[in-house]
């Protein structure tokens, strides 16, 4: 897929690019210098080891963004593996046309081995998300020409079983610490791509929204008006509700929203 988006002109594009991109390799290093004690045993940075993929993902998104859709971390076999944002494999390299090779983090898990986009797993949050955004634009330009994903944190936490652990089940100190570097960093985004309407994949990710709007309107001494925050439904196989035609209730909270027309 090219770099450039339908209507936005080769400057523009570039400029949005850039400036994400030197907010993601400033929160990789932020985050890089944290460090979580057990049960936590090995994180992973796709930031740091997939930076080359991660930011061409990044030159796809556009100065005319106008909804914004925010995960909590990365999965293991999606985000992990491509950098990507909900980057299940096969989505990332047929759909978003993203291509090459990612390096392996500094202490890998036995059990979670980073391969790349030559990863045999597929993360069904991730197959989920980017199949509904194919079934309903057609083509990836379509798609960000108004729309963008990112995730709220960019680490990937495990247990000596290799159990994947959520960012909300963190020591409250830990949690705090992590939480002040990712709010910084969606504030940042925000102002750079000034998306009005912004939907929270799962609850975790909508507070995240609704917790540095607020930030935002402080800092402005005004109500937050200018964002529209709502949630969908997450699309992880661990909920029942997300196993029962998961891509028709999210078309149904973005309509119902008013986000989506159609």
């Amino acid at each position: 897929m090219s770099a450039n988006t339908e209507g936005v002109t080769n400057d523009r594009l570039s400029d949005v690019s850039k400036r994400l991109m030197r907010a993601a390799d400033r929160l990789s290093r932020q985050v890089s210098k944290l460090r979580f004690a057990e049960p936590v045993t090995h994180v992973y940075n796709p930031l740091e080891y997939a930076r080359s993929l991660h930011h061409q993902y990044l030159r796809m998104a556009s100065s005319d963004c106008r909804v914004l859709f925010l995960g909590m971390n990365p999965g293991p076999w999606g985000m992990a593996q491509t950098g990507v944002p909900f980057g299940e494999v096969t989505a990332v390299r047929r759909w978003l046309g993203i291509g090459g090779d990612v390096e392996r983090p500094k202490i890998e898990h036995p059990k979670r081995p980073i391969e790349g986009l030559q990863c045999g797993r597929s993360e069904v949050s991730g197959r989920r998300l980017w199949g509904l955004m194919e079934d309903h634009f057609g083509t990836a330009e379509s798609f960000f020409r108004h729309h963008f994903v990112v995730n709220y944190c960019p680490l990937v936490f495990m247990e000596s079983s290799g159990r994947n652990r959520t960012p909300d089940k963190l020591p409250a100190v830990e949690r705090d610490l992590l939480r002040e570097i990712c709010d910084e960093h969606l504030r940042g985004v925000l102002g750079i791509l000034g998306c009005h309407h912004l939907v929270g994949v799962g609850v975790y990710a909508e507070q995240c929204l609704k917790r540095v709007a607020e930030q935002l309107s402080d800092r402005k001494r005004s109500p937050p008006a200018e964002f529209q925050i709502v949630r969908i439904l997450h699309p992880s196989p661990a909920s029942p509700a997300a196993n029962r035609n998961w891509a028709g209730s999210a078309v149904e909270q973005l309509r119902a929203a008013g986000i989506w027309q159609s």
